[in-house]
C-alpha cells in the first residue's frame, strides 16, 4: 500500500511539476501570477484530443506519432500562452499589481467559455490509441502510462534545466528575472524573453494537460480549474520563482495528495494539502527553495 501510493504521487506529481513550472517562470520574469496558466493546461488536452481523434486508423503509437502530438501541443499552446501576454498582459505591465491579476482571471473564464460554448460542457472520453501493460511486483500495480508519465516529464524538467543553465537565451532569462532595465543595457531583448518565458510555460503546461487527459481518460472544459490552484500551490511550496522548487513542490504535492487519499480520506484529500502548505508557509513563508530578498529604499 505505501509504495502503491508513492507510484500514483509520483505520477500526479509529475502532472503538477509540469503545470508549476509555468506559473513559477513567468513569476520569476513578470513578478505577477499568470491565473490563466490553468486554461492553457485545458487548452493543450483538447488539442492532444483533437489531434488523436484524426488518426483512427492507428492502432498503435509511434515514435513518430507520439512527437507528433506533443510536439503540435507545444507549439500551440506556446503560441496561445504568447498571445495572451501580448493582449492581456504587456499593456498592463506599468499599472498596479492587481490589475494583470484581474486580467488573467478575465482570460482563464473567457476560455472556459469559449471551450464549453463551441465544443461541449460535458466530459468527453480521451481518445486510446494504445494498450497500456500492466505490471505487478511485490504487491505493487504499476502500468506503462504511468511510467511513461513520469519519465517524459522528468526528461523535460531535465532538458529545461540545462536550457536556462548553459544555453545564452537561458542565462538572458536568468538576467532579465534579476532587471529589466539593466538586461537592456546589456543588449537583451526583454520583450522577446518574456514572450519566450510565457511560450515555454504554456507548452509545458499544454503538454501536461494531454499527460492529464489520458491518465484519468477524460476532459471537460473546466478541467483546468482544481490542477491549476494545485500547481500554483506547487510552486508556493517549492518557493515561487525556483525552478527547482517547482519540480520538487509538484512532486512533494502529489505524494501528499496520495498518502491522504489512501490513508485517511479521499473526499478530504485537497484540504489535507492545502493545510500542509499552510503549515510550511507558516514555518517557511519563502517555501522549500525560497530566498529570503531584503528590500532595499
Amino acid at each position: 500500500m505505501f509504495f502503491q501510493q508513492i507510484v500514483n504521487g509520483l505520477t500526479l506529481g509529475s502532472i503538477y511539476a509540469l503545470l508549476a513550472l509555468g506559473y513559477t517562470m513567468v513569476y520569476g520574469i513578470l513578478l505577477m501570477i499568470n491565473f490563466a496558466h490553468s486554461e492553457i493546461f485545458m487548452v493543450g488536452a483538447y488539442c492532444g484530443f483533437w489531434i488523436l481523434s484524426i488518426l483512427p486508423v492507428l492502432n498503435n503509437y509511434s515514435g513518430f506519432i507520439l512527437i507528433l502530438v506533443f510536439l503540435a501541443t507545444l507549439i500551440i499552446s506556446g503560441i496561445l500562452a504568447m498571445f495572451i501576454e501580448k493582449i492581456a498582459y504587456k499593456p498592463l505591465r506599468r499599472a498596479p499589481r492587481l490589475s494583470p491579476l484581474i486580467s488573467a482571471i478575465g482570460v482563464s473564464i473567457f476560455l472556459q467559455n469559449l471551450i464549453m460554448l463551441s465544443v461541449s460542457f460535458q466530459s468527453l472520453p480521451y481518445p486510446e490509441r494504445f494498450e497500456i501493460k500492466q505490471f505487478q511486483t511485490t504487491g505493487i500495480v504499476i502500468n506503462s502510462l504511468q511510467i511513461f508519465i513520469f519519465c517524459f516529464a522528468i526528461t523535460l524538467m531535465i532538458l529545461l534545466h540545462i536550457f536556462i543553465r548553459r544555453t545564452k537565451l537561458g542565462k538572458a532569462m536568468q538576467a532579465t528575472s534579476q532587471n529589466h532595465i539593466v538586461s537592456q543595457l546589456m543588449g537583451i531583448n526583454v520583450n522577446g524573453i518574456i514572450s519566450l518565458t510565457f511560450f515555454i510555460g504554456g507548452g509545458l503546461g499544454g503538454i501536461a494537460g494531454i499527460l492529464n487527459g489520458m491518465y484519468y481518460g477524460s476532459i471537460k472544459y473546466n478541467m483546468g480549474f482544481l490542477p491549476g490552484i494545485k500547481a500554483f500551490t506547487a510552486a508556493v511550496l517549492g518557493g515561487i520563482g525556483n525552478i527547482k522548487g517547482a519540480m520538487v513542490g509538484g512532486f512533494i504535492l502529489g505524494i501528499l495528495e496520495a498518502f491522504s487519499a489512501g490513508y485517511i480520506s479521499s473526499e478530504n484529500k485537497d484540504v489535507i494539502t492545502f493545510l500542509v502548505l499552510i503549515i510550511v508557509l507558516i514555518l517557511k513563508p519563502g517555501g522549500l527553495f525560497g530566498e529570503q530578498v531584503t528590500e532595499k529604499i
